[in-house]
């Protein structure tokens, strides 16, 4: 088979494909889609922040120490608070998988890797799927046990893939880590299996390509149509041993240039990274890798695929080199996973339904005292950049579901209109832009959640509070670990669901692991910040 050398150079192209929607509809679940150009503009920053959580945001007209607008309307117009909330779609999944590991190794996840939009969108929610290639956007909300506060959970469907397997062609780039650090079980043996996977489930007209890299970066196959070349395929897959250093940015660089000398007209064309992302060698910094295979990213529209591996991963180099490039990562554990992704998730990492994907949020400054969109802090966009395209933001594929949860402060007495958001995305071929928006009103998000509001909403409230309770935050409603075990475990009894099953483990494991003192319930007051 022939092979060919090379060492890390050029500039090449990186565009990764993934997102999270935050929108909203009316409290019967109805949306508009809308001319381009419509809707709020803002400025100012999204809310939210850096890990460990932000304060929340305050609403125009609410001063620090509660003071009305009216009462010191002069002061407000110089320092009114931000009302909106602006930010690319994301629908990574690494930080959950990631930490179900490491609690499953005995550890807790460090506070830096936990993202709970990642624990969020890693559970099936069952919005309604549009009937075109758009969004559908849902709403609802209920009251957990904390005074004045609202839990408001908005997500997104796209339609998923047919089910005759009608598709374009896909022109994959296989990168694949093979440094020494890889030699340990549960890595490149994972990743080999991953591979062999994902290259039986691959039709005869898609193509593939195999990049290998430890201290540079070889070719292994050339881009090669599955048809008639399955064997050589997989003896590829194979042949492959780990050597030393790890020299990300030489993979990534090569990987690219052999996904543009592939490139496929019509296909879609990506390049898919399987590594614990542990760089020692070559250029170790994200920013700097992507900028050296920045020019062609629009020109072909390679997209990127980010697959973590490893109980030692690479969690922030991984997750860095997805958001800076618009992309998505997950993260496999076993075979079982690898199947999941590989298999059963295919399409939605395969195929695109939406480019560029942003979102927006105004709340209502009548009814909204305060707000803190939990999570999404890697993935902010300035408001004033919202409706300009040539921003980045997230990549969508068919079938995803993407949840956003809101904590939300009524004002006392608050009736009507809670929040309106807005989703804007380009069209994958034509490059058209695309807006779908929605409101909600306070009588949707004002029941009970725990036992009353429906079972998916209760799972998702317990997957964000238990990532919130990780990474060291205070919402407030919180159940300690223990009583958010309790929860899951009866979910998924009512739901049989295995992957809230799993959730429970976890959050039992995280229990044991800080020794069960969690038996004092939190202040449900509700009253100071969020976290």
């Amino acid at each position: 088979m022939e092979r060919r050398a090379w060492t890390h150079r050029g500039a090449l192209a990186l565009l990764l494909a993934g997102g999270i929607l935050i929108t909203g509809c009316s409290g019967t679940g109805t949306t508009t889609d809308s001319a381009v150009d419509r809707g709020v503009a803002g400025s100012g920053g999204p809310a939210g922040g850096k890990r460990a959580p932000a304060a929340p945001t305050a609403a125009p007209g609410q001063q620090e120490d509660g003071a009305s607008e009216a009462e010191d309307g002069a002061a407000r117009e110089s320092v009114a608070p931000d009302y909106l909330s602006t930010f690319a779609l994301d629908v990574d999944t690494a930080s959950y998988g990631y930490a179900r590991r490491t609690l499953g190794d005995g550890q807790l996840p460090d506070a830096g890797t936990v993202r709970p939009e990642e624990f969020v969108n890693s559970f099936r929610q069952g919005y309604e799927q549009p009937e075109g290639n758009g969004f559908s956007v849902s709403v609802d909300g209920a009251r957990p046990d904390a005074a004045g506060w609202s839990l408001v959970r908005v997500g997104l469907a796209t339609r998923a893939a047919s089910e005759t397997g009608e598709r374009p062609p896909a022109a994959l780039t296989f990168v694949v880590d093979i440094s020494a650090s890889m030699s340990e079980p549960g890595r490149l043996d994972l990743a080999k299996t991953s591979l062999g996977i994902l290259a039986d489930e691959l039709r005869d007209d898609d193509s593939v390509s195999l990049v290998t890299f430890s201290g540079e970066a070889e070719t292994r196959l050339p881009m090669t149509r599955l048809q008639g070349n399955r064997t050589t395929i997989r003896d590829a897959i194979e042949e492959l041993e780990p050597a030393d250093s790890t020299n990300v940015a030489a993979g990534i660089e090569v990987g690219y240039r052999e996904a543009v000398e592939g490139h496929r007209e019509g296909a879609n064309n990506r390049v898919v990274l399987l590594s614990d992302a542990l760089a020692n060698t070559g250029e170790t910094d994200a920013d700097a890798i992507l900028e050296r295979i920045g020019d062609a990213r629009k020109e072909y529209g390679i997209t990127l695929f980010g697959v973590g591996v490893g109980s030692d991963y690479g969690d922030e180099l991984m997750e860095r080199l997805t958001n800076k490039g618009d992309g998505n990562t997950t993260y496999i554990a076993d075979e079982t996973q690898a199947r999941k992704v590989f298999v059963d998730q295919l399409p939605a990492h395969v195929e695109l339904r939406a480019r560029d994907a942003k979102a927006q949020v105004a709340f209502e400054r009548k009814t909204v005292k305060q707000f803190q969109l939990i999570g999404y802090e890697d993935r902010k966009v300035a408001d004033e950049d919202f409706r300009d395209d040539s921003v980045d933001g997230g990549e969508v594929g068919p079938g995803h579901t993407v949840t956003a949860l809101y904590a939300v402060r009524l004002r006392e007495g608050a009736s009507g209109r809670v929040a309106t958001a807005t989703v804007r995305w380009l069209d994958p071929k034509t490059r058209k832009a695309h807006e779908e928006t929605g409101s909600v009103e306070t009588g949707a998000i004002d029941g009970k959640l725990w036992g009353k509001a429906g079972e998916r909403l209760q799972v998702t409230a317990v997957a964000a509070y238990f990532a919130d309770t990780l990474r060291g935050g205070d919402l407030p409603g919180t159940p300690t670990l223990g009583q958010l075990a309790d929860r899951a475990r009866k979910l998924a009894s009512s739901t049989e669901d295995s992957s809230v099953e799993k959730l429970a483990t976890a959050i039992e494991q995280a229990d044991r692991i800080r020794g069960g003192g969690d038996d004092e319930a939190p202040d449900d007051t509700g009253e100071g910040e969020l976290g």
